[in-house]
């Protein structure tokens, strides 16, 4: 989901070498290098590489994407920007609209984001960080077509994951035994959350975290409604989102423990309507494929963000015949929300033929994860968790960062493919799965719940995220500090989360969250368990400090660009109502001054923004549905409005 506070997109002209220079070196694999004061970093296989002067420029395989990692000597990071840019032979036409202060790590101080307004009609942004180390600047001018940085965003993190000074050594934990996680270790985990969620502006969160079989913390802080003051807790319903991912894997894996399919079972073969965009494509698909986000197929979640009302999971699924891949299958990390609802439709499918994909798939949840764990409050049934007396209520920010309710109807969105996304679930409840997963297949009792080789195949690499993070199916394994992290994370309107377990420490964890700002707060309290856990450097606390300020400065930034209520003169303009074959409808209303794009199931206040090319772009206002920008146009006499998801663009056509 695109927010306004959060885009990070990247761009500028792409620059031609000067005649002069020698050719770039096009890499046939990921490759250690260093720039010209020798920093190190990993180029990706497929970009070309070349040096000029003391900028190493890295080029997307694509051509007119590229990094630039130039090393400056200079009095201040404005100087230091400045000559970067010289450097790089470019001199930036687009206003900068804030500079954000970043916390220092991985041996950088002094880190600084330069952010650039651009137009959406150039379909790129551009962006500079700038970091010292060994009294010198290294500044990254990054300059990526939209498409290419969605497409190769894993490649983006192998460059900046590993991007380390010259001479420093990252913080290892390999070899070290966890400390026990006594009573005040959790109390120090326990405050850091409770200040770093007042800092965010979160409503609520809850978190649970074992240790060695025992539930060692299991309680929430904040409230589960801003109406109320009434706190959340382990037993507090949240929607967990995209954790759903390596739940319906599991359903899966039991499918293959019980010999009724194989993890290279070819789709069409069991589930014959489904399809991709060419034949040949889906001859490829096997059940892993479905959810080891490796096929090359990208994000098209505004397919089913905007039309949802009435869609079954055979309608959903029916969508995946006009998506095909952009890349190969295992080159690039690309997650697919509609592929992975397959692959749980595919497995009810299996267990339960003679059922409708939905209700076999929510019946080989219940049969195959929920009831065996003993998940007694995790469900699929939206009404039946937004009713119940301990739930978590979704919250977002407005335009002008006061806290308010987000757009819940939107997260209905996700029941047609809710394998990729729908359980709501607990605290608790998350805790036996996690436990589950620590045990290698074992229940509390001692039983075997599924055999270790089957539930480990889940965590097989498929496709890589960077150096240290690789996706199996359904979940990443992280490596980052050199301990092993199994984990994954959830997004949806006003809810976000994470679990993530220490396998070899038998140490797990599930943070729950009902505000938009929760999504700040996973990788801190990552590392902070680890802090302790390890006596690690102290970073998760300058960490939600650092990213705090910049959150809020950046919503400030957005909110002076946007003219609320849009602009009369603009709006007049537009037509009553436009329509798209793949995204539906947009009403057009004026009420009191104010603009309304209503698009059936949800609808949303819009705000004008002038951009610096002069064009117009109408934005969504509505808390935690806030962002999406609409462009108006024309195409011959019809007038239109264009939005655009990364890799795809949709036109609006008027009626």
């Amino acid at each position: 989901m695109h927010k306004l506070a959060q885009l990070v997109v990247v761009a500028l002209l792409a620059l031609p070498l000067l005649a002069q220079a020698p050719a770039p070196e096009v890499l046939a694999a990921d490759t250690p290098r260093t720039t010209v004061e020798g920093n190190k970093f990993i180029a990706p296989a497929g970009w070309s590489i070349a040096v000029r002067d003391r900028a190493t420029i890295l080029e997307s395989p694509e051509g007119g994407s590229k990094i630039a990692l130039i090393d400056v000597k200079a009095d201040d990071v404005d100087a230091a920007v400045a000559a970067a840019w010289k450097q790089y032979g470019v001199e930036p036409k687009w206003p900068l609209i804030n500079k954000a202060e970043g916390a220092d790590r991985d041996g950088w101080t002094s880190v600084r984001v330069f952010n650039y307004q651009t137009s959406p009609n150039e379909k790129r942004a551009v962006q500079a960080f700038a970091r010292k180390a060994n009294d010198v600047w290294t500044v990254a001018i990054i300059d990526l077509d939209q498409a290419v940085a969605d497409k190769r965003g894993a490649q983006l993190s192998l460059i900046f994951g590993r991007l380390l000074p010259k001479g420093y050594e990252r913080e290892s934990f390999a070899g070290k035994k966890a400390n026990p996680l006594d009573e005040n270790r959790i109390a120090e985990l326990a405050r850091f959350v409770e200040e770093s969620r007042k800092k965010f502006g979160i409503a609520g969160v809850s978190i649970g975290v074992i240790e060695n079989g025992k539930t060692v913390f299991a309680d929430g802080f904040g409230v589960r409604d801003m109406a109320t003051s009434q706190k959340p807790d382990a037993d507090t319903l949240y929607l967990i989102a995209s954790n759903t991912k390596a739940l319906t894997t599991l359903m899966l894996a039991k499918l293959v423990e019980e010999g009724k399919l194989k993890w290279d079972t070819p789709v069409a073969s069991v589930l014959p309507s489904f399809k991709l965009g060419s034949a040949d494509t889906t001859r490829q698909v096997q059940v892993k494929h479905l959810i080891c986000a490796c096929t090359g197929l990208p994000r098209q979640d505004l397919e089913w963000i905007f039309q949802y009302d009435g869609v079954t999971p055979a309608g959903a699924l029916a969508t995946l015949g006009s998506m095909q891949p952009t890349s190969g299958f295992g080159e690039l990390f690309q997650y697919s929300n509609p592929l992975a609802a397959a692959g749980g439709f595919v497995g009810g499918h299996v267990a339960f033929p003679d059922m409708e994909l939905g209700a076999a798939y929510d019946e080989a949840m219940r049969t195959r994860v929920f009831a065996p764990l003993g998940m007694t409050s995790t469900t699929f049934d939206f009404k039946r968790a937004t009713t119940a007396k301990n739930f978590a209520n979704a919250h977002a920010l407005d335009l002008d960062a006061k806290l308010g309710y987000a757009a819940l109807d939107v997260d209905y969105s996700i029941i047609p493919v809710r394998p990729a996304g729908g359980a709501w679930s607990t605290v608790r409840d998350l805790l036996k799965y996690v436990q589950m997963e620590i045990d290698g297949g074992k229940l509390p009792n001692g039983k075997t719940y599924i055999d270790q080789k089957t539930l480990m195949a889940r965590r097989d690499p498929q496709v890589a995220i960077g150096k240290d993070v690789t996706y199996g199916m359904g979940l990443m394994v992280d490596k980052t500090w050199e301990v092993t992290q199994l984990r994954h994370g959830g997004d949806m309107i006003g809810y976000h989360s994470d679990m993530f377990w220490f396998p070899e420490h038998r140490v797990g964890a599930v943070i729950l969250t009902n505000g938009d700002q929760g999504a700040l707060l996973r990788g801190p309290f990552r590392r902070k368990l680890l802090e302790l856990m390890f006596d690690g450097k102290s970073q998760a606390q300058a960490d939600v400090a650092a990213s705090a300020k910049r959150f809020y400065e950046e919503i400030a930034v957005a909110r002076k660009l946007l003219t609320a209520p849009a602009e009369a003169a603009e709006a007049e303009k537009l037509a009553a109502s436009y329509t798209n074959a793949a995204l539906g409808d947009i009403r057009v209303t004026r009420d009191k001054g104010k603009t309304v794009f209503d698009f059936g199931e949800w609808k949303s206040e819009v705000a004008t923004r002038r951009e610096p090319d002069g064009s117009i772009t109408f934005v969504t206002i509505q808390p935690g549905i806030e962002g999406i920008e609409l462009i108006p146009g024309a195409s011959g006499e019809k007038k239109t409005l264009i939005t655009r998801d990364a890799q795809h663009e949709y036109v609006f056509i008027a009626k």
